[in-house]
């Protein structure tokens, strides 16, 4: 009796041993991945229905970087969930002829009450908005079996704070009081070189919906290591001013992102 526990213990002993690396050799058992990526985003400042405010619509994309720290955690052979902390540059840029609210020096030249709401320059504005997001993604994995690759597709909601938003606006003209710009105010030329500090004008906290597809390639047999490469994107469904009266944007950026990860 008690040589036959000694064998049965010995045997389990062995058992487990075994289960344990082969599951070392397999990397797809293996059940939570850590991992890094960055990329390019193309950003831009969405209008939508408010596009008749000149404040808010005619922004064109914005190249900016983006990169995350992730968690895969597997749910089955197939699915897994992705928390993300995502560091994300947005904006949008808006280059030649384009309003800006009357300063109250150039009321000075219009009879009171009558001066414009807006006036008109050419020059170059650019919005930069830099978050931090907190996307949590539901994945789907297709494992090839006789191939080191993995392809899969993403998507899931995400939370965001603004880290800082700043306006920077650069070159020199007329200013005008029609889009046309045939009616030129009479104070000459005006230099158009300017940063400004916009995050009390946006809203601080921001919502939305996270995508992407992508095929990763294992590097090793045994510590399930891979590099990853894939496309998506994100879309904030709140506007992000706080007065309606400047109008009303949403982010969204399209993202090329590479990566690594490794498998516990």
């Amino acid at each position: 009796m008690k040589h036959s526990f000694v064998y049965l213990l010995f045997f389990n002993l062995i058992f487990t041993v075994s289960n344990t690396f082969g599951q070392a050799d397999n990397p797809y058992a293996r059940n939570i991945g850590l991992g890094i990526k960055g990329g390019i985003s193309l950003s831009n400042l969405s209008a939508g229905s408010s596009g008749s405010n000149p404040l808010n619509s005619g922004y064109s994309s914005l190249l900016a970087p983006d990169a995350a720290l992730f968690t895969e955690i597997k749910l089955s052979g197939l699915l897994s969930v992705a928390p993300t902390l995502e560091y994300s540059s947005q904006g949008g840029n808006k280059n030649g002829m384009q309003a800006f609210p009357t300063p109250s020096q150039a009321g000075a030249y219009y009879p009171s009450g009558t001066a414009p709401t807006y006036l008109y320059a050419n020059f170059k504005n650019k919005i930069e908005l830099n978050y931090l997001m907190l996307p949590v993604l539901i994945k789907l994995n297709w494992n090839f079996e006789y191939l080191p690759l993995r392809v899969y597709i993403d998507g899931g909601p995400f939370a965001s704070y603004l880290i800082n938003a700043k306006q920077i606006s650069t070159g020199s003209g007329q200013i005008y009081t029609d889009q046309a710009g045939k009616e030129p105010l009479a104070i000459g030329s005006q230099s158009f070189n300017h940063t400004m500090d916009l995050r009390g004008q946006l809203q601080t906290l921001n919502y939305g919906v996270e995508g992407n597809i992508g095929m990763a390639v294992k590097l090793d047999k045994i510590d399930a290591t891979f590099v990853f490469i894939e496309i998506g994107g994100n879309y904030g469904l709140r506007n992000i001013q706080k007065d309606p009266s400047n109008g009303k944007n949403n982010t969204g950026a399209a993202v090329v992102s590479i990566g690594y990860s490794y498998w516990f």
